[in-house]
């Protein structure tokens, strides 16, 4: 790919491993596949867990690897949740891609069907036969974020490995990689907040890293915050401040306040509310009545009310925590 190309690209394409070697993190996941390629003895697979944990990435750098760039398109089908993959598809593409041997080359063709999980049962029943059936020639490997939505008769003709969220460290070091080579600066409360905000996915990390470096001329934590609109760290202890010790009505305005000036959602407060919350030594039964109480409003918001009304709950449960705790101090 030409230089100019490349320049356009989004950086999780652009950094996106190229073969096993390159991938960051699941070194035993990647270890044992490696070994099932070098033998060539590459089961059916069943790649699960969070999005943006290298499961597309690694069968693609399985598939580079068994094959050349030229071979790569007749032997290699990829079909995601945005082709239509219903029994009619897996009955036709599938099954004429799966049945049709390579006259010139040697070994199999690799079918991966990404974000499975959306796959009607019917489609996934119609699946199972044609796994079955033309093992010989084709590998399948199936990917979801649930492995819950695959049928037991799929789960049991594969090999299974689960991608967990990635460790900090491990992105840190990829995030490195990639700030070196488009010579971003970040700062180290930039780095951090990268880290927290994206919660494992490698995706989200880098796609946050792009927008707050074409957005900002540094990559700092309110850069990166402002960016994405979350709650700064600050905003979220002025709030939790002005619950506690505020009368009610100066709290409601002084959220509504910030949260018209900096665009912010109630559920995106709750849920830094919420982590804030087991940091402050309140008393346990305190706690819990709080934790209850914050919980109700954040179904609440997902059922669609009002977030006015549910910025009076919220503001509320404070206020009542505060009664209790006063009660509880005489």
């Amino acid at each position: 790919m030409s230089k100019s190309a490349t320049t356009n690209l989004p950086w999780v394409e652009k950094y996106r491993p190229k073969q096993l070697d390159d991938l960051i993190s699941h070194k035993d996941i990647i270890t044992t596949i490696s070994k099932f390629v070098s033998e060539d003895r590459l089961p059916h697979l069943l790649f699960y867990g969070p999005p943006g944990t290298g499961k597309t990435s690694t069968i693609l750098a399985v598939a580079k690897q068994i094959y050349s760039p030229k071979e790569f398109n007749s032997m290699v089908l990829e079909l995601n949740a945005s082709d239509d993959r219903g029994i009619g598809i897996v009955r036709g593409q599938v099954l004429s891609f799966a049945s049709t041997r390579t006259i010139f080359k040697k070994g199999f063709k690799i079918v991966i069907l990404d974000e499975a999980d959306a796959m009607t049962k019917d489609a996934q029943n119609a699946l199972r036969r044609v796994i079955e059936k033309f093992t010989e020639n084709t590998r399948f490997c199936i990917i979801c974020n649930y492995l819950s939505k695959i049928i037991p008769a799929l789960q049991s003709r594969c090999t299974r490995f689960r991608f967990g969220p990635l460790h900090q460290d491990q992105m840190v070091s990829r995030l490195e990689h990639v700030i070196a080579q488009e010579s971003v600066k970040v700062t180290e409360d930039g780095m951090k907040s990268l880290v927290t905000l994206s919660g494992g996915d490698m995706r989200k990390a880098l796609n946050i890293l792009q927008s707050t470096s074409m957005a900002y001329e540094e990559v700092s934590e309110d850069n990166v915050y402002t960016c994405v609109g979350h709650p700064l760290r600050k905003d979220i202890e002025s709030i939790v401040d002005w619950v506690l010790n505020e009368s009610f009505t100066t709290a409601y305005h002084n959220i509504m306040k910030l949260k018209t000036a900096k665009g912010l959602a109630l559920e995106d407060i709750l849920a830094d509310v919420h982590a804030y919350v087991h940091r402050i030594d309140f008393p346990i039964a305190v706690r819990m009545q709080l934790l209850e109480k914050m919980a109700d409003t954040e179904y609440r918001l997902a059922s669609g009310t009002s977030e006015k009304i549910q910025m009076g709950s919220f503001i509320a449960a404070f206020q009542i925590a505060r009664d209790l705790i006063a009660k509880d101090a005489v």
